[in-house]
């Protein structure tokens, strides 16, 4: 497949699953793209992230403890909890799933920091409505019909009842497509409680709510991903206009999502890598 086919493919397959383009008019253009109905199933497997993908950390990895969490305040809501089994914490991060909602791509995340060093809670912003299906059409759409306000204010509880039981003072978010737009928005709520922010390719907040933000933010753009490059060059303008400790980068020549090692098409090891070293060494900053 030569890179203009694959980038056609691409763009369609996001207007699929972030711009509401209906399903059987996304289908005809993928066989149209493909050349058939059956590339167009490979084509599509190949973009999505795949749920038989092996885990960076394993799950049972002996250097962790994991559980699951129950939020006092939010009510009803829960997370995965990763840790280091040592009893010292650099800090406590929240990792906020994309647009597909708490799945084993974003568990291994938490894992990965877990190994850095930090509890890593991975909320389930789907709990409210019975946690995340294991159908990611399914989580798409339910994440769709989420109040973001309502989603927004249980970020700044979690944050607040984190600070009470944490042995491991600051906070900080990372969060990947929805999740990295959340985190705009949860910087901007959540003032002092939110001590370092991480955002994946993320849409971007109006860049009038900028003056809100307290906490250093870290800004990671995919070089292709037009769409939300568009809402992410004015949201980084705005917080450096107004004096806001922000990095922003741009990986030049990679797709929307280039961190999801689940997706054949998307993940670019390099930028990945880069963009990982950066967030670890940003955390250790922000978070000490």
């Amino acid at each position: 497949m030569d890179e203009q086919t694959r980038r056609q493919a691409i763009d369609l397959y996001d207007r699929f699953t972030h711009d509401g383009l209906e399903r059987r008019e996304f289908m005809a253009r993928m066989v149209a793209i493909a050349g058939s109905a059956a590339a167009a199933e490979a084509l599509i497997a190949g973009i999505a992230a795949s749920s038989a993908a092996a885990a960076i950390v394993p799950a049972n990895d002996k250097r962790l403890t994991t559980r699951t969490l129950t939020f006092a305040s939010p009510t009803g809501y829960r997370a995965y909890l990763a840790e280091p089994r040592t009893r010292s914490l650099k800090a406590t991060v929240i990792v906020i799933h994309e647009n597909r909602g708490l799945n084993e791509h974003v568990r291994d995340v938490a894992r990965r920091l877990a190994l850095a060093g930090y509890r890593a809670v991975a909320p389930d912003f789907l709990s409210p409505a019975g946690g995340t299906p294991a159908n990611e059409e399914t989580a798409r759409e339910m994440i769709g019909k989420l109040d973001l306000a309502k989603a927004t204010a249980a970020g700044v509880a979690m944050l607040n009842e984190l600070a009470k039981s944490s042995r491991a003072g600051k906070a900080g978010a990372v969060g990947f497509c929805w999740g990295g737009a959340y985190v705009n928005r949860l910087a901007v709520a959540a003032g002092a409680a939110l001590d370092a922010g991480v955002a994946y390719y993320g849409p971007a907040p109006n860049p009038a709510e900028a003056a809100k933000v307290q906490a250093p933010l870290l800004l990671h753009y995919a070089g292709l991903d037009e769409r939300v490059n568009a809402t992410g060059r004015p949201w980084a303008a705005a917080l450096q206009k107004a004096g806001k400790p922000v990095a922003s980068f741009v990986y030049e020549g990679v797709n929307h999502a280039f961190n999801n090692d689940t997706s054949a098409e998307r993940y670019n090891k390099a930028a990945a890598e880069l963009a990982w070293q950066r967030t670890l060494a940003f955390l250790g900053r922000h978070l000490r």
